[in-house]
């Protein structure tokens, strides 16, 4: 009794403990982004000087009507959405039924192929970047849309396909067999039982991958020569400068990050993550 009641006294104090340093990681994770946000909305006289205040004082939307007008927005963040939505949909469209294969494996071997998947992730992105580069070359895939997905694909596939292997682990092979004796085919008991069943992860697994791919920086600077990305307008306008330009950009750059988030952070759970079945 005095071991449970102590053990209990001992979780309130951890979890009141906790408090004040996940507020303290709220805050240092949130002040960069208000500061983003000031600069881009506040009066240059508030930012351009030795001693600047943290609140804004008069709010000035200049800088934004410029980035709205110049005609260099709407082609980059419609090609950053084309590319990011087009790699999340391949990814899972090639990743979830791979994955299932290889959670239903023999654990030797599926625990080999599980770290060559790793094994991929383990060269930096800027290495493998330029020989894609030089053979796209040969396929006409530079600056187009088709291309920057194939690229995002690398790096991203293995990745989702890590996630979603745990996902499906998760869900008893007994539901197979059961919809199997209730007259079900493999394909229906894998359509009815198994994906819906795994819908939470790959939901998770997609939001990853589209977050990746909005804010993939590398693959798209080797790839693209003249229709660039939302990441590489924005970085153009940080490389000559221009601050408050620079940061309009970096908000409307996180303004789908937050939606998604905000959307999809029901399934930020790590119950989700793994599957919503414990075998």
């Amino acid at each position: 009794m005095n071991r449970l009641a102590k053990s209990d006294w001992v979780g309130r104090l951890a979890k009141a403990a906790s408090i004040p340093f996940l507020l303290l990681f709220s805050f240092v994770t949130i002040i960069p982004v208000y500061i983003m946000f000031k600069v881009s909305v506040a009066e240059p006289s508030e930012v351009l000087t030795q001693h600047p205040t943290f609140w804004i004082h008069q709010f000035n939307f200049s800088h934004w009507m410029k980035v709205f007008q110049s005609g260099n927005l709407w082609e980059p963040l419609f090609k950053s959405l084309v590319v990011a939505t087009g790699t999340t949909f391949l990814a899972i469209l090639i990743a979830a039924p791979a994955a299932y294969v290889i959670s239903r494996l023999p654990k030797g071997w599926k625990y080999g192929i599980i770290l060559s998947l790793l094994f991929t992730r383990m060269f930096p992105d800027v290495g493998i970047a330029l020989p894609i580069a030089v053979n796209f070359i040969k396929f006409n895939l530079l600056d187009t849309n088709i291309g920057l997905i194939l690229a995002h694909l690398i790096p991203n596939l293995p990745f989702l396909a890590w996630i979603l292997v745990g996902t499906f682990d998760t869900i008893p092979q007994d539901l197979e067999k059961a919809a199997t004796v209730d007259g079900a085919t493999r394909f229906q008991s894998l359509v009815k039982v198994v994906f819906p069943l795994a819908l939470p992860g790959i939901a998770v697994g997609a939001m990853f991958i589209w977050l990746n791919s909005w804010n993939e920086f590398t693959y798209a600077i080797y790839l693209t020569l003249t229709d660039r990305t939302l990441p590489l307008q924005t970085y153009y306008y940080v490389s000559r400068g221009d601050w408050f330009q620079s940061a309009a950009y970096s908000t409307i750059l996180t303004i789908p990050v937050i939606l998604i988030t905000f959307i999809l952070q029901r399934y930020l759970k790590s119950g989700y993550l793994s599957g919503a079945v414990k075998g």
